[in-house]
């Protein structure tokens, strides 16, 4: 990633759905492997990173994308009602702004008083930047965090 364009932040669209598998083949292994084993982070790819499982909750209306020069460098996916279950960014563009404004956009389709995440417990970098947007822990279970925080508007 070598250019300093800003990523656009929008809807995912049916044309996104190779991108965004193609992203999660790329980023999701190298990123929990250590976390949670490399069988287990294969599966997570295989689980809900395929084309049948992205295309349907993209024809859902509930996955974002950042995406600069024709690249998918981001992903966020809601679940129905006020749930975040994915959120990731290009390794590259982390620290920049980029999640905050994935949730943000996840967030202007919602249509709740509190919006909640979860995490593996062993993603602490994960937990370390929900709590600078504001989460906080609600429960933990099955090696998931569930955080919460008011639902805000732009």
């Amino acid at each position: 990633m070598s250019t300093a364009e800003e990523p656009v932040v929008r809807d995912a669209q049916p044309e996104d759905v190779a991108g965004i598998c193609l992203f999660g083949e790329k980023h999701i292994p190298a990123h929990y492997a250590p976390l949670i084993g490399e069988e287990a982070a294969h599966d997570q790819v295989r689980t809900y990173w395929n084309e049948a499982h992205v295309a349907s909750a993209v024809a859902r209306g509930l996955v974002v994308v950042a995406e600069r020069q024709g690249e998918v460098v981001g992903v966020g996916q809601r679940g129905p009602g006020h749930v975040i279950y994915k959120l990731y960014v290009h390794p590259e563009l982390r620290g920049h702004g980029l999640g905050p404004r994935l949730i943000d956009a996840l967030c202007a389709h919602m249509d709740a008083e509190v919006v909640l995440i979860e995490h593996f417990v062993q993603n602490e970098r994960a937990g370390a930047f929900y709590e600078r947007e504001g989460f906080t822990v609600q429960r933990v279970e099955n090696g998931i965090v569930w955080r919460s925080r008011p639902l805000t508007r732009l």
